[in-house]
């Protein structure tokens, strides 16, 4: 049988009664938009987020728009992202007229370094062109960024500081969760993700009641909150005053049934996620030019698990022919992409994305994995001769 990236199958026959039973009740009521298990699931969400608020879209991407959108980012702005993700990241910030402002990452986590991003904001300081606006870190493959060392620069600097966790929603510092330190975080809810859906989602998780009005309204078309309505004595439906420029970006009640069953058992999975990381990291260990490398106090949720190899093409190959998938996070670093070859501010030493971006590779991950089948990956890896 092949081997899959992601099995999503396993969990599936585990929960699948308790999924359709859910999707045919919304069936069945019919409020297909913003249904009843849209507010239960977004309770749940900010009860497992320790969160004050939980406010569902309709992806993840949208999910950071609204909060720059929320924060008021724009024109003249700069935004500062790490140049090694996905392009989501920084598509955002374009979209509200600000800037991304790419920063390297730390050589072992992948996430943003907090050295070079201070001298990120420097470099932008000094330019003079773009005012520092907002930094969003990136829980790359499952693991938090350094939120306290973060935090402390955001504070300098005076900047909000955004949890990017489409990947690492669930991962914790020390037990607390990025919101700790972050103004907000978002998260998505893609199929392949580790808290994912059955088609397109995400959500916002904030403590900030003003921001969380501000998100409400754009997150349907820029309609009036009940204190916008109230200002304005405004008696008819607050979406048919529209007080911003917003967009439409809202879950399906279907997805929130789904999301609703399996975040009922995410904290297990997220367990069960280490137990196949350790494995892997004991089996593989010397094989390959790394392991990955997770800091003393953090949790991930492993939304991949990446290794490191200095003939990465060849691997990669080596393993499709025996059958065994494997996917490539990230070939191009976003400052090399041509379509955001035009923004060019902050320091411009990049080199630690640019060399990660030619030896990584990520190998088939669940918190099904068996030992059987990862003994399979692990032996198929060490037979390479490249």
């Amino acid at each position: 049988m092949a081997i899959p990236f992601i099995d999503l199958g396993t969990q599936r026959a585990r929960i699948g009664a308790k999924i359709e039973a859910g999707v045919l009740k919304v069936i069945g009521h019919g409020a297909y938009i913003m249904g009843p298990e849209v507010k239960a699931f977004e309770a749940d969400l900010a009860t497992f987020a320790q969160s004050k608020h939980a406010l569902s879209c309709a992806n993840g991407t949208d999910a950071i728009e609204l909060i720059l959108l929320g924060l008021g980012i724009g024109a003249g702005d700069a935004v500062f992202v790490p140049a090694f993700t996905f392009v989501a990241t920084a598509e955002v910030v374009p979209m509200t007229r600000a800037e991304p402002v790419f920063v390297d990452i730390d050589a072992r986590t992948y996430n943003i370094d907090p050295v070079k991003l201070e001298a990120a904001i420097e470099a932008v300081i000094a330019e003079g062109r773009l005012k520092p606006a907002a930094i969003i870190a990136v829980d790359l493959f499952g693991q938090p960024a350094d939120y306290p060392a973060l935090k402390l620069i955001a504070d300098k600097y005076g900047l909000p500081l955004i949890s990017d966790a489409a990947q690492g929603f669930g991962g914790t510092i020390d037990g607390k969760q990025p919101l700790e330190w972050a103004v907000a975080t978002a998260t998505s809810f893609y199929p392949a993700k580790p808290l994912g859906c059955y088609g397109d989602g995400g959500a916002v998780v904030t403590n900030d009641d003003v921001l969380q009005d501000r998100l409400i309204s754009y997150r349907v078309h820029g309609g009036a909150t009940a204190a916008d309505a109230a200002a304005a004595k405004f008696e008819h439906e607050t979406k048919y005053l529209n007080v911003r420029i917003g967009m439409n970006s809202r879950l399906d009640t279907i997805q929130a049934a789904v999301l609703i069953e399996k975040l009922a058992i995410f904290a297990e999975e997220i367990e069960l996620r280490q137990v196949v990381a350790k494995r892997y990291n004991e089996a593989l260990e010397g094989f390959v030019t790394s392991v990955p490398y997770v800091k003393d106090g953090y949790v991930s949720t492993w939304a991949q698990y990446t290794i490191e190899h200095e003939n990465r093409d060849g691997l990669q190959l080596h393993l499709r022919e025996k059958g065994i998938p494997t996917a490539v996070y990230y070939p191009i670093p976003l400052h090399q992409q041509p379509g955001y070859a035009g923004f060019t501010s902050g320091t411009r030493n990049l080199s630690v994305s640019e060399a990660k971006s030619k030896t990584v590779i990520s190998l088939p991950f669940s918190p099904y994995l068996t030992a059987e089948t990862q003994n399979e990956i692990v032996e198929a890896i060490k037979s390479f001769k490249g």
